[in-house]
Formats: structure tokens, sequence, C-alpha cells
């Protein structure tokens, strides 16, 4: 049995074995991977959470807790290259576990923070534990699945991220309640609690995972044989149009305009994640309440995430739905500053979070369209490395601007909103090669159904 499935004006012919070999690596591989980010993401935004206490108990203002919280970047910046090129050479199950054990230390003593100093240099730590971890997954990504599948896949991966923002809003928001238990802060338990799950995923990421399909023995030969076969004709198809280097991929131009394009995008991401706690609380009574409200735009978040990778996927099309994505969240920022009704408040912020949580699936398809081996690994560390730096500038100038306006959150918000409105701007102009997203066995559709 064979299925034709369009992909921009082509045709797909999927073959029993594709379908049962790809549904066979994603039921193997993607619990696991999101699992990790769903971790991964949660303790690097959890706090924003603490912020709700910790910041008056150790009398941070909004600028010294928006610094702290972007300078985890810093870290996460100087070593994210050096990271990705470490796994590229060691494989994933080794280095991925490395980073979740690492992280999860560093994460729990958070919780030992006494003042600015400390709360500077945890963080910043925190981002060298964690460095090369997200680029790590989507290079391992590459490993695994063709171009056909790779959208809809890091949506699914990516999906972690709503999802960790909905039950870590959930979950944070009792932890605070835990204060004063066992003579310990709420915030402190937050940390501690919440750092548990990495380093346990680490270990089981190291006996668990397979680094490569050549070792995948969990795969029938058959599979096995056509997965590397297929991806193995990919990589050829991208080199026959380009090879690049290591050194060329981290200095071309597409490469450095796409980090910049998600510079402007986490700019915007994390000063509204590490902030919204702040915004919605105004909006309920009670911690528990105000994780729970905040929950409601990352479950959207998460839905909408899925079905833009699926819908782009079908279509082969990638600007558009990267720069669609990015409008409607910088359309999100720009309203929620503007409005003061709770519910049109929460109504932007899904719209925000809709578009936000959009992006990722289809822009990590466009870096990883055009590289491959080596080049990959330090191409993608190197946009990830350089447009999460946005993760600093987000938060620390929201910080300044909430401080400068008397703790008025409007004026931030539309700044905000200038970063995916410029990663909007880049990202058409650069448009995309789809010669590089070649599949194996597609026709022109008009021949393909004759």
């Amino acid at each position: 049995m064979q299925a034709a499935a369009p992909v921009g004006g082509l045709s797909h012919v999927i073959t029993d074995l594709e379908r049962q070999t790809m549904a066979r690596v994603a039921r193997r591989l993607l619990p696991m991977l999101i699992g990790c980010y769903f971790v991964a993401y949660l303790d690097r935004v959890n706090v924003g959470f603490a912020s709700l206490t910790m910041n008056k108990a150790l009398h941070f203002s909004s600028a010294v807790y928006g610094f702290g919280g972007g300078i985890f970047f810093i870290g996460y910046f100087i070593f994210e290259v050096p990271s990705n090129i470490m796994l590229s050479k060691v494989g994933a199950r080794i280095w991925i576990a490395r980073i979740l054990i690492t992280w999860g230390i560093i994460s729990g003593c958070t919780a030992l923070t006494s003042g600015a100093a400390s709360f500077y240099s945890i963080r910043f730590l925190l981002g060298l534990a964690e460095a090369g971890f997200f680029p790590g997954i989507i290079l391992y990504l590459t490993w695994w699945f063709p171009s056909y599948y790779r959208s809809r896949i890091t949506g699914m991966f990516m999906a972690a991220i709503p999802l960790s923002n909905i039950l870590g809003s959930i979950v944070s928001g009792f932890l605070l309640d835990l204060d004063g238990w066992l003579g310990i802060a709420g915030w402190q338990w937050l940390f501690i609690l919440e750092a548990i799950p990495a380093v346990v995923l680490g270990i089981a990421f190291w006996a668990y995972m397979t680094d490569w399909p050549s070792d995948a023995h969990w795969l029938a030969p058959e599979q096995r044989n056509w997965l590397i076969q297929r991806l193995e004709s990919e990589q050829a198809q991208r080199e026959a149009i380009r090879s690049y280097s290591l050194r060329q991929a981290l200095l071309h131009r597409r490469v450095l305009l796409l980090s910049l394009v998600y510079f402007g995008g986490t700019f915007s991401g994390y000063g509204i994640v590490l902030f919204q706690p702040q915004i919605v609380h105004r909006l309920a009574a009670g911690f528990g309440a105000t994780g729970l409200i905040n929950a409601i735009p990352y479950l959207f978040g998460a839905c909408a995430m899925v079905l833009w990778g699926r819908h782009s996927d079908r279509t082969g099309e990638r600007p558009r739905h990267v720069a669609i994505a990015y409008s409607v969240g910088a359309a999100g920022l720009i309203a929620t500053g503007l409005m003061t009704d709770p519910v049109l408040t929460m109504t932007t912020l899904v719209i925000a979070s809709i578009g936000q949580s959009s992006t990722g699936p289809t822009f990590w398809s466009l870096p990883t369209a055009m590289l491959s081996g080596t080049a990959a690994a330090g191409g993608i560390a190197l946009i990830n490395a350089l447009g999460n730096l946005g993760g600093f500038f987000g938060p620390y100038v929201f910080g300044l601007i909430k401080d400068a306006t008397g703790g008025n959150f409007t004026y931030g918000l539309i700044v905000l909103a200038l970063g995916p409105i410029m990663s909007a701007s880049i990202v058409l102009a650069l448009g995309h090669d789809r010669r590089l997203e070649h599949i194996p066995g597609q026709q022109p559709m008009a021949e393909a159904e004759r």
C-alpha cells in the first residue's frame, strides 16, 4: 500500500515501510525528548513564579530580577557552540545525560540564593550547564527524521514549552504555598523540588536512548536500512547544492541573519514568560489561582504549535508560516499592553502565546535544511546561542522599563513586540530554498496523479 502526500506542489509517495519505520522511531524517541525539554524549560523559567515572593524576600527590584533572569543566556551563549560540537563527536546519550544532571544540580542550588550577587552567579552557571541542550536535540532530530517530517516532529518536541508552562504554572503556584514548611520558604521549595526530575531523566536518557540509526537494533533490519539510506540521500542532496565547512557555516550570512530572527523571538518570548506571572497575579487571588490562570495561554499555544507545524509540512511553505506566527505574537503583546479589562487581557495573552509558540517548529526547518554534519552542529548552535541573547535583553529591558514607569507593564510589552516584528521582516526577506529539502521519490503532482 502507498499513499501520496502533497508537499509544496509535489507528491511524496509514502510506502508502508516508511510509515511503519517513522512511527516506530517517533514512539521510541519522542516521549523521552519531550520529557527532557519539558524539564529543561521548567527549570529555565520557574524563576518567573519564584519572583512572586522571592523578589520581596531578597529585596530585588524589577531590573535586578530581569538581569538575573536573563543572565542565564550569557552563560548559555559562551558554551553553546563547543557543547554542540562535542555532542556531534561523542553522541547524544552521554552528552545530553551530562547536561541534564549538571543543570538539575545547579537549578536546585538556586534555593540557596541570598542576594543579587548569588542570584546572578547561579543563573549564569545554570546557563553554562544547560548550553547545548536545545540545539543538541535539534541536531539529534536531523539524525533520525527526514526533512519531510521535521517541522511536525519539531513541533511535537517543542510542545514541551507550553506544556511546561501549563503544568509548571499550576505546580509552581501551589509550591509557593509551602512557604515556611520545615523552615524553608515557598520559593526555595519550588527550586528544590522542580530540579529533581532533571537528574532522574539524565540517568534515564543515558540508559534508554540510541545515538544513531545504525545502532537502532529495536528497528527491523529493513526499517533500519531504509532510514539510513533516506537520510544519506538527503544529505547528499544538500551537499550537491552546497557543502559547508564548520567555519563557513559559522560565518554564513544566512546563518547570522537567522540568528537575528531568533533573537527577536527570544527577546519577546522570555521577556513575557518571566514577567507573565506578575501580570496574571494582578488578575487572580492567591498563588494557586495565579498558576491556573497563567496556564491558559500556554494551553492554546501547545495546540497551535503542533497544528501550525503540520500545516507547514503539508504545504511545504516555511518563511510565511514563520513570519505570520511572529506577527501574531507581536500583535498579542501590543494588545495586552493596551488592555485594562481582565478578560480581554487574558484573551490577548492567549493570542501572544499562540503566535510565540507557533514560530519554533517552522523556524528550525530553515537552518536544518541547508546544513549537515559538523556544520549543522556548529551552525544550529550558533543560531541558538546568538538568538538566545534575546533572552537576556528582553527580561532586563522589560524590568528597566517597568521600574522607570512605576510598575506599569504597557510600555514594556510594546517594546517586547518590536522583536518579533523585526524577525518577521527578516525571515520574509530571506525566503527559503526548497531545493535543500529534496525528498527522494517525489514527483510533480500532475505527473503523480496521472
